[in-house]
């Protein structure tokens, strides 16, 4: 996600094609700060939910209808990667805390967060519950929201389940052009979504009708509004299909805690110069209703 802004009646938040300090905040309901509750009690296989803003999420649980308490879980992080990382690392935290001390009162050994911590700085594998022997409170995490779309990939009103997040503007500028952290050698941009997941759901949101595609989704932290920023991103990331602000964050604070993880974006702009007379929020909200309610039955079948 990215920019907020009062749009007549209706709360909505701006896509990942737009700046977001013109009106960050002014959507009544949004969320700038981490909005992580204490999730629910039986932890066991559910499914976390990340998205920006309160409109995403109420969109999110729009579609999960009755069956949001039972399996999902959720919440509303904060525009940007870094919040989005930030709030979906404390949630899967709370998580493990939970079930550590669930498992200790019943008499079992199971691993305490110092052991995960200590896991996480020790396994050659991503995630601290790697070298735990223990599984993950969640069984997967998404992050879901709207989007901007590349032309020609994902059209406005669309869906994007992607096959990958990638940090798209994670590196550094050089007389050359710009380096990925890749190519920097200081780690990865790239984090792959749980690819027989993401397919199954692709079919599913095909077969009840809805337009989906796969792809790229790139994360950012400046929202692109120029054709020239456009053209750079996919240089960079030859199969972007969308752009917006979290995915890369939600997914690397999943991969630190061993939990899959998937991007579901709904298109309400084209990623390209910035025309906010073409946003179409409410649709992209209603397309991002309607997918969550096919994710309900393929988490749930």
């Amino acid at each position: 996600m990215n920019e907020h802004r009062q749009d007549e009646d209706q709360n909505i938040k701006a896509n990942a094609s737009f700046e977001t300090s013109d009106q960050q905040g002014e959507l009544s309901g949004a969320t700038t700060t981490s909005d992580t509750s204490p999730v629910q009690a039986n932890l066991s296989q559910r499914v976390l939910i990340v998205t920006a803003v309160d409109a995403e999420k109420d969109a999110v649980l729009r579609g999960l209808g009755d069956m949001a308490a039972e399996r999902f879980d959720v919440i509303a992080a904060g525009v940007g990667p870094a919040s989005a990382a930030a709030g979906t690392a404390a949630t899967l935290a709370y998580a493990v805390a939970a079930a550590s001390t669930r498992a200790l009162a019943q008499g079992s050994n199971a691993p305490s967060p110092s052991d995960v911590a200590q896991a996480s700085a020790t396994s050659s594998r991503p995630g601290p519950l790697a070298g735990t022997g223990s599984s993950p409170a969640y069984m997967l995490v998404i992050s879901a929201g709207i989007g901007g779309g590349f032309p020609g990939r994902a059209d406005v009103g669309s869906l994007v389940v992607a096959d990958a997040m990638v940090a798209a503007d994670l590196g550094s500028q050089t007389p050359d052009g710009f380096l990925s952290v890749d190519e920097l050698g200081f780690g990865s941009s790239i984090v792959a979504a749980d690819a027989e997941l993401a397919a199954r759901l692709r079919h599913e949101l095909q077969r009840s009708g809805l337009a989906v595609s796969g792809g790229t989704a790139v994360t950012v932290s400046t929202a692109t509004g120029t054709a020239e920023t456009a053209a750079e991103l996919l240089r960079r990331v030859p199969d972007a299909a969308a752009e917006g602000m979290e995915g890369f964050g939600v997914a690397t604070a999943a991969q630190q805690f061993g939990v899959p993880a998937l991007e579901l974006r709904a298109i309400s702009n084209a990623v390209g110069p910035r025309d906010r007379n073409a946003w179409r929020i409410k649709d992209a909200l209603d397309a991002l209703q309607a997918a969550s309610s096919i994710l309900r039955e393929v988490i749930t079948s």
